[in-house]
């Protein structure tokens, strides 16, 4: 098995990159799009890139050729042609160019000629912001008529957009720095990405007000630039505080945070109707992995009925793992008709449940700025009519969707008992690094959707990285050559130690958020936690995380204190009323990581430990041998690798 495989569960090679300085700039050159863009060492502009989006707002990959790179002390200047298709089959090209002064302002242009008509959802330049000490950070925005207005980025999630008619926004960060984003050639405007879970905040074009998709013309050609400048210096306090801070993490893992009183959350798997027959026939793995709940789905409108409840209520009955059902309303008949006959269905099927999610059908697609949304039920009729048809069992509202969905489109709160939306790291962007920055977004997505739905009980699922539905067209994308694109259901870093690490990520991302259930995508498949079509199930390394999580279910969560840059390792940990502590750590980088444990003196227990890594997988290892956990030890994480530890007598 290759290193790429083990590490990204494909064959795909990494996209080489190429880091480029001029002066106080940097920014490391991939794919034809500059990233972690850099002034005197700061992070001012996460990435800029030119994307062509298809009528269901995938991405054009564009075939780059004559790529020139030119770098002095004094400046770099990038240009390059690139052509591209839609699923269609018509093309268009475009000419890219990049140049950077060391002594001014890093600037973009792209010009395109569209050989045939060719339909899109989007066609320019893209500018992301980074979220951490730019959401909340004061902002200053001209716009196209002249006019301009002062206001912030905003602190907690914005449903829609912050900003409009941006011809250039500049925003101050707390090192003293102010950075300007100028733009010609359309109409710019803003996006709160941390809806989708996305690090970033985004300037694009074309306003979404107006239609898509929409075509440009065979024969048309235009011209779009964007200019990048910074003012202001870094601080020589702020300078030395960097410079003094440790370069070796270390993560102080003390007794829970009594304020907060905070359990880790049980662990829930999707089961579709599609999958349940698969997975009655490997209820042992069901078992080894010990989930909390099983979050049944089932959809009238792709033709499920009675028999498909039938073989969730076996399930349900074999497993003995309590169940929720997961309600997409189709919208078709009033909503009493329609929970009236589920819960006669439910019934016949003799399918017990503990509790029942409701959300409208016609919520699983979005309703971006500028579209009409089609018909739907009140919700005030929907929840009440739920809890008549349901009267014993609790009952969630939210999105089968994404937060965006839930930001938008709020249910009556008074009529729920908890509240329940979905992410996925690959809405708009599929790169290594991309994907793992989206675990920057989780604490503010949790943040702001707390501040919707203040203490009521919260669930997050289902997660994966593949998308299990595309809100924003007609499919899914298919990935036969398993490569990394975006708005795909088969993602192979889900089957990889990445998939593994960023899971565990993630859960470490839910700290202080108060999570009750975290609901995974699969047991089984492209989303899921393993490989069941042979005669014995192949575990992919998540599967290892995953079982770690419910091990920890409902156990306090440790308070684990930073001191260092952690953007790289993620740790969480818990301990049981016997007093039993349980620890996961993560490398999210394709890096060696260097991390320091240090245990608060009441938590003296020797802790075995073992890891999960390349040499395990590849069988440089012929088992996992358990290691002692060092109390005030340092170790080396591999890439992307896991590490479990437990001061149980034996892990499990």
């Amino acid at each position: 098995m290759s290193a790429g495989t083990v590490y990204y569960g494909t064959a795909q090679p990494v996209a080489p990159m190429r880091r480029l300085s001029s002066g106080p700039w940097s920014a490391t050159l991939i794919d034809g799009a500059l990233h972690d863009i850099r002034y005197n060492g700061v992070e001012v502009i996460r990435a800029v890139s030119f994307l062509v989006r298809d009528k269901d707002w995938g991405t054009c990959r564009p075939d780059i050729e004559r790529i020139e790179v030119e770098e002095t002390a004094a400046a770099f200047h990038v240009a390059y042609q690139a052509h591209c298709a839609n699923p269609e089959g018509d093309a268009l090209s475009f000419v890219l160019t990049m140049a950077c002064a060391a002594d001014g302002a890093l600037t973009l242009r792209g010009d395109v000629a569209v050989q045939a008509d060719f339909l899109a959802a989007r066609c320019g330049f893209c500018v992301l912001h980074p979220i951490e000490g730019v959401a909340g950070a004061p902002a200053r925005v001209a716009h196209g008529d002249g006019s301009g207005e002062s206001a912030s980025f905003p602190a907690l999630i914005d449903p829609w957009q912050p900003f409009k008619d941006i011809a250039a926004i500049e925003h101050d960060l707390p090192n003293g720095l102010t950075v300007r984003c100028a733009f010609t050639g359309d109409v710019f405007e803003m996006e709160d990405q941390r809806n989708w879970s996305d690090a970033s905040f985004k300037t694009y074009s074309r306003p979404l007000e107006l239609p898509w998709p929409y075509t440009l013309e065979k024969g048309t050609s235009f011209a779009q630039t964007v200019t990048l400048s910074v003012s202001g210096t870094n601080d020589a306090a702020n300078a030395a505080q960097t410079a003094s801070e440790p370069r070796a993490l270390k993560f102080e893992i003390g007794p829970p945070d009594m304020a907060l009183a905070e359990a880790m959350p049980a662990i829930g798997v999707a089961i579709a109707a599609h999958d349940a027959q698969a997975t009655l026939a490997k209820l042992a793995l069901l078992a080894e992995l010990g989930p909390q709940q099983l979050t049944l789905s089932f959809d009238p409108l792709a033709g499920e009925g009675v028999a498909e409840l039938e073989r969730f209520a076996q399930l349900q009955r074999e497993s003995g793992v309590p169940s929720v059902l997961e309600f997409a309303l189709p919208g078709v008949e009033a909503p009493r008709v329609e929970l009236s006959r589920l819960a006669a269905q439910i019934d016949q099927a003799g399918l017990t449940l503990t509790g029942i999610v409701v959300s409208p059908a016609v919520h699983r697609q979005s309703d971006p700025p500028g579209s009409v949304s089609p018909p739907c039920p009140a919700l005030d009729e929907v929840y009440r009519e739920a809890r008549r048809a349901f009267p014993e069992l609790r009952l969630g509202g939210g999105m089968l969707s994404y937060f965006t969905e839930l930001n938008r489109k709020r249910p009556p709160l008074e009529m729920v008992d908890w509240v329940t939306h979905a992410t996925c790291p690959i809405v708009h962007a599929a790169d290594d690094r991309s994907v793992m920055q989206t675990l920057e977004a989780i604490p503010h997505i949790t943040r702001s959707c707390r501040a919707l739905i203040g203490e009521r009980p919260y669930a997050i699922g289902p997660v994966s990285i593949g998308m299990r539905q595309n809100p924003y067209g007609s499919r899914v994308m298919p990935n036969p050559a398993h490569e990394r694109i975006a708005m795909t259901a088969d993602d192979p870093r889900q089957r990889a130690l990445f998939g593994a690490a960023w899971l565990a990520g993630y859960a470490a991302a839910l700290t202080g958020a108060r999570i009750e259930t975290l609901t995974l995508g699969a047991l089984s498949g492209p989303r899921g936690l393993a490989e069941t079509q042979g005669s014995a199930p192949v575990r992919y390394p998540v599967f290892d995380v995953a079982k770690a999580l419910a091990r920890m279910a409902g156990a306090p969560r440790l308070r684990v204190t930073a001191r260092g840059d952690a953007a790289g390792i993620a740790c969480l940990a818990a301990r049981h009323e016997d007093g039993t502590i349980e620890l996961v750590l993560a490398n999210l980088t394709s890096e060696p990581g260097d991390v320091q444990l240090e245990f608060d003196e009441t938590m003296c227990a020797p802790l075995r430990a073992v890891s999960l890594d390349e040499c395990t997988l590849s069988g440089q290892r012929e088992t996992r041998a358990p290691w002692t956990l060092p109390p005030r030890g340092a170790l080396t994480l591999r890439p992307f690798a896991c590490v479990f530890a437990s001061s149980r007598a034996a892990l499990g």
